[in-house]
This record gives C-alpha cells, structure tokens and sequence, in this order.
C-alpha cells in the first residue's frame, strides 16, 4: 500500500519556548519524510517532544526554525483561507476525547461541520444524513440513537469513535493520531486501531502515530521514528529500528517492555 511519493516532510524543524534561562528546545533541528499511504509512529517517552511535533505538523504551533513541506511544496497556512485548506489534508485524533468537543454543539452539528468542510453545504439534508448515517455506521454506531445528543452523553471509546467518523467523513490525506487508544481499553482499542487501519487502505491515507508505546510502534507501522529530548535519535523501517535497535535509549525503550516467558526486572522502578 505504502507509496514512493513524500507526502509530508521537514527540514531543520526546531521549536524553542521561553527566553534566557527559561528557554526551552522542545524540537531539536529533526527532519523527516513520511510517504503517502504509510503508517508512521514517533515514539518517545512523554516530555521527548512528539506533542510539541505534532502541533507543528497540525500548523498549531508555529515553528522557531526549519521548513515543512506538503505534497512537495513549502507549506503556506499564513491566512485563515490556507490555514483551513490545509486541514481538509490533515487532521487529528487526540488522547483525551472528552476536551476534544465543543460541549455546547451537538453530534450531529460536529458531523455536519464536517460535511461542509468538503464543499458539501448545499447538499439536502436527506444525503447529509444518509451520509452520516454511513460515517457513524463504519465505527459501529447508529446515528439515530445518537442525533441531537451532545458528545459527553457518550463513553469515552464511543467519542473516540465519534472522532473516527469524523475523520471517515472529512477523508484527509494525512491522519496524525495522538495517543488515540490509550484512554480506552483492550478490547476498544483493537476496534479502534482496526478502524483506522480499514480507513487508511479505502483512501490511502498516512497514518502518523504519536505515542509512548513501543509495541504499537511495531505493530502497525512501516517506519519508526524513536525521538529524544526532541531529536530523533534513531528512525528506519519497524523491523529495523525495533528489532535491531542500534541506540541506548531505544534499546531502554525496548527492555522497559514486560515480557510474559521471562522474569521482570524491577529493579529499575
């Protein structure tokens, strides 16, 4: 499924917060070429940067340094106009779904905003609703028993789900997921990680994973960045990165994992 074209890259990206003695590097000169249709995961633990990234790639964050190109060419949000353009091509499901909803709007004006977002305004209310229907039908909810419900009447792994739908609907290039499944739980999170994997192969979306979980890393991906206090500090293919891994802080990374046929290793914590 993965391609040869670079979808989404950058060159020097650096990010600083703070002044003097306040300063702070989150982002550290990376750079990155992540192909369309691939599956990604930065991995790191949590302060090593990979929020810091993300919000960078969202356009949420203004970089301090470097350049991020899109479909090959510079990146330009610098009005409202390209700003929104841009995020009908990417767009991102967070950790804790509870604060990722405006709690005054109801489900169906989230769905609809989507709807819109894709030119679909003027279309009648019957194949908006047919449409979703279909979305929310795909991450195995039924829209009937959720329309004019707002989003904190659901579960926590109903709202991930929700999110999903919105994603089924806007069909972005790029998906940048940050943490999506550590709020839920195993049987979910299957469900979650599977749905995200059937969108990718029906629209050959990029699927970039922000997360802490090394195991994850391997599971879905085709290439591993492993990021440290905001460099990478190691990346290559899954097997590569995770099976060989040539670094010290990925090979911690690695044996900080339990493993069920040997005995643990407390001694660290």
């Amino acid at each position: 499924m993965k391609a040869d074209t670079d979808i989404l890259s950058g060159k020097g990206l650096t990010k600083v917060f703070g002044f003097g003695a306040q300063r702070t590097v989150a982002v550290d000169q990376v750079d990155f070429s992540f192909k369309k249709a691939e599956i990604v995961s930065i991995v790191g633990e949590s302060g090593s940067g990979k929020t810091t990234l993300a919000k960078m790639l969202l356009g949420l964050l203004k970089p301090s340094e470097g350049e991020i190109y899109f479909e090959g060419k510079l990146r330009d949000i610098r009005t409202h106009k390209k700003k929104r353009e841009y995020w009908k091509n990417i767009q991102a499901i967070f950790q804790d779904p509870f604060s990722s909803y405006n709690i005054f709007r109801k489900i169906d004006a989230v769905l609809l905003d989507c709807i819109r977002m894709r030119d679909g305004r003027r279309l009648p209310y019957d194949q908006k609703r047919a449409m979703m229907q279909e979305a929310c039908s795909f991450v195995n909810l039924k829209f009937d028993e959720l329309t004019n419900k707002y989003p904190f009447e659901l579960s926590g792994g109903q709202q991930q789900r929700l999110m999903i739908a919105r994603i089924f609907l806007l069909k972005p290039k790029i998906l940048l997921a940050d943490e999506p499944t550590s709020m839920i739980d195993a049987c979910s999170r299957a469900t979650i990680l599977d749905m995200l994997m059937n969108l990718r192969n029906d629209i050959g979306m990029t699927l970039i994973f922000i997360t802490h979980d090394i195991g994850l890393a391997y599971f879905v991906s085709d290439s591993v960045y492993i990021m440290e206090h905001g460099k990478f500090v190691e990346s290559g293919s899954a097997d590569d990165v995770i099976l060989n891994p040539k670094e010290a802080y990925t090979q911690r990374l690695l044996s900080d994992v339990p493993k069920l046929h040997e005995e643990w290793d407390l001694s660290t914590v």
